[in-house]
């Protein structure tokens, strides 16, 4: 049984290294912002070990209905709260975690017998314990709640660890149809221009952990996400009817749910009314906004070159004629949105925007 000891509140950020499980395990380990490891097997979360990345017994897997787009990088997310805490419920913003929480996110590629990458997105299989024989480790991302807030930090995989990179990273894989990628790791400062989902404040948030995103099967064991933190004393007040976005390929769902659903995770942390896009007074948050906020017959503000000579961020009937359309399938560094995370066009996603503009009905006067 492992257990755990804290400081006092006030030094909470100081959380100490306790001792190692009764069955060999290391200790998840946090870490002060003035000492950061270089490894990332330092803080005991995911570990490289016998051919299998494994996450650590006191972690949660989680997984959202529709996920941010990564050049089709396939994502072990975790998290971590210390043991006697709890994050707390809030129904539309970012749940509320405890100091000394760990959010990780692990960033990989199947790969085939050449060891080139496949731009599968499907679910490789038993997320607790990912054989490494067939799949290739990128980058984990960390974000790590200290006493002032949360700190954001990209790990490299190299070999059998991963290290910190401040300033990001570029790696080149060799895709299965024989085409190059460049797989760009975002530096430090690149991870909190995304987390700062209030550009005024500049506090980094997690972007995932929103009751909409997280009302989903739980994808180790198959019960609501929500629920299951809940009943395992890990999340406290939920107390109000539990919304959720939809997933990006059920075709059951309303359409339009499904679009603003996807556009809500790509575009929604920057394209909301405090985020770092609120100058163009695009909205593409999950909330109730007028039409012409979300984009329908509005005209470009800040778009400069980015239109592509469109005159309107939706065009009811036309996605064609859409700068949203145009700039979600371009790969050009001033045209393409999200602006970081990506260097290929998520066709899927494209698809899903197209058709739920080409379903509008209305005119552009």
């Amino acid at each position: 049984m492992i257990t755990w000891r804290t400081i006092s509140t006030a030094l909470s950020a100081l959380l100490a290294v306790t001792l190692a499980s009764g069955c060999g395990e290391p200790q998840v380990k946090h870490f002060d912002a003035n000492s950061y490891p270089d490894k990332l097997s330092d803080w005991g979360l995911v570990i490289h070990q016998d051919g299998t990345l494994t996450i650590h017994q006191d972690t949660e897997v989680y997984a959202l209905n529709t996920e941010l787009f990564s050049d089709y990088a396939q994502k072990l997310r975790t998290v971590y709260i210390p043991d006697g805490y709890a994050a707390t419920y809030h129904a539309e913003e970012t749940f509320q975690f405890p100091v000394g929480s760990i959010i990780s996110k692990t960033f990989f590629y199947p790969i085939n017998g050449s060891g080139a990458v496949l731009t599968d997105a499907s679910w490789p299989g038993d997320p607790k314990d990912i054989d490494l024989s067939g799949h290739r480790l990128i980058e984990t991302r960390l974000l790590v709640k200290q006493a002032q807030g949360w700190d954001a930090l990209p790990y490299v995989w190299s070999g059998d660890d991963a290290y910190l990179a401040i300033t990001g990273a570029l790696k080149e894989l060799k895709a299965a149809n024989g085409e190059s990628m460049n797989y760009l790791v975002p530096s430090k400062n690149q991870c909190a221009s995304c987390h700062a989902t209030n550009h005024t404040s500049g506090l980094i948030l997690p972007i995932g952990p929103k009751a909409r995103h997280l009302n989903r099967p739980d994808p180790v064991y198959g019960d609501n996400q929500i629920h299951r933190w809940e009943k395992s004393g890990k999340l406290t007040g939920v107390t109000q009817a539990v919304p959720a976005n939809a997933a990006l390929l059920d075709t059951s769902a309303d359409l339009e749910h499904r679009a603003r659903s996807y556009l809500d995770i790509n575009c929604g942390h920057c394209h909301n009314p405090q985020g770092a896009a609120d100058t163009s007074g695009l909205l593409l948050n999950y909330a109730d906004h007028e039409p012409d906020s979300m984009g329908i017959c509005k005209p470009p503000i800040a778009t400069g070159g980015g239109s592509g000579g469109r005159l309107y961020s939706i065009v009811p009937g036309h996605a064609n004629e859409s700068i949203l359309s145009y700039r979600i399938a371009s790969t050009k560094a001033a045209a393409m949105m999200p602006e970081l995370g990506r260097t290929l066009v998520h066709q899927e996603g494209v698809d899903l925007i197209n058709e739920w503009i080409n379903s509008l009905s209305g005119e552009c006067l």
